[in-house]
């Protein structure tokens, strides 16, 4: 095993560090540096272990199939693993990821026999999978803004290509189209529109310099029906009428997919005919026990953090 002092240069590691990498080379695995972390300077083993040894926490949450899969499928258009997981090697021989189980199983799922990962020699941290993972997971604002300025980049360095070459890159065409509206709106409510763009919204055979013409085409739709919707939500407060779930009851009622399974509209005719709803809505039909059982029930339906 090869060492990698970071701080302070002349340290060598401890015995224990030592002996926990011939643990894993004997286990099949290869240890491949020592290293001191960059902030209290506790030592650390970066190694491949055996794929069949590396099992998630025995009490951690249980694998998303969902999650798993789309890991899946971007590791394996990428065909690369790209960020190691965090295991501690338990009494049993085994070790625990409290950090990276579902990096873990979309790798062994692509045939991985090893995988990647920070060895850390205290069994502690398995139990510390709280205070691993506080990274903010991305928002629909964060992603929208993130594809409209890959996609300004593309566009700028390649303008004939067509916007669907760069399906996988931007994840979802309506990224794009909100993106544009978040640059403008930082507080715009983009989620209140995402059902309805998120079934009809595609990304378009076009150069991107034709199909950008477009998106920003659609953005304005879309700034149209917010318009609309907030001035029936400033009418609906002159009424005493306000709930935090009133934008999004609003919308759904104005959907004109609700209850279409086929034969889709055009984003362009989905977007007119919900922008046609939003002008004709009579505030009068509705009233706050309507609103606030959808939002319970929305709430009850929206899967836990």
């Amino acid at each position: 095993m090869s060492y990698l002092h970071i701080f302070p240069a002349s340290a060598s590691p401890p015995a224990a560090v030592a002996e926990l990498g011939r643990q894993i080379d004997f286990d099949g695995g290869a240890a491949l540096c020592a290293f001191q972390e960059p902030i209290d300077h506790k030592w650390h083993l970066f190694a491949l272990l055996p794929a069949g040894l590396v099992k998630p926490t025995p009490f951690q949450r249980d694998l998303s199939p969902t999650h798993m899969k789309r890991m899946a499928e971007v590791m394996k258009k990428l065909g690369r693993y790209t960020e190691p997981i965090v295991a501690v090697r338990s009494e049993s021989g085994e070790y625990w990821t409290p950090n990276g189980n579902h990096r873990r199983a979309a790798a062994v799922k692509l045939g991985a026999e090893t995988i990647p990962a920070i060895v850390i020699p205290d069994p502690a941290v398995a139990y510390q999978i709280l205070a691993l993972n506080t990274e903010k997971v991305h928002n629909l604002r964060d992603k929208s803004l993130e594809v409209i300025r890959m996609y300004r980049s593309k566009l700028a360095d390649n303008p004939r290509l067509a916007e669907k070459t760069f399906a996988f890159e931007f994840e979802r065409p309506h990224f794009a189209t909100l993106g544009l509206i978040y640059e403008k709106k930082a507080r715009f409510s983009g989620a209140v529109y995402a059902p309805l763009l998120s079934r009809v919204d595609k990304f378009l055979s076009e150069p991107l310099q034709n199909a950008f013409e477009q998106r920003e085409q659609r953005a304005a739709q879309v700034e149209l029906a917010d318009q609309l919707l907030n001035e029936l939500v400033a009418r609906a407060k002159n009424r005493g009428l306000t709930h935090s779930y009133l934008k999004t009851y609003i919308v759904a009622r104005c959907n004109p997919l609700t209850r279409v399974r086929k034969n889709l509209p055009s984003c362009r005719a989905a977007l007119d005919s919900m922008c046609r709803a939003l002008e004709q809505f009579d505030l009068s039909k509705i009233h706050f026990g309507e609103v606030r059982t959808a939002a319970a029930i929305a709430a009850a339906s929206a899967p836990e953090a």
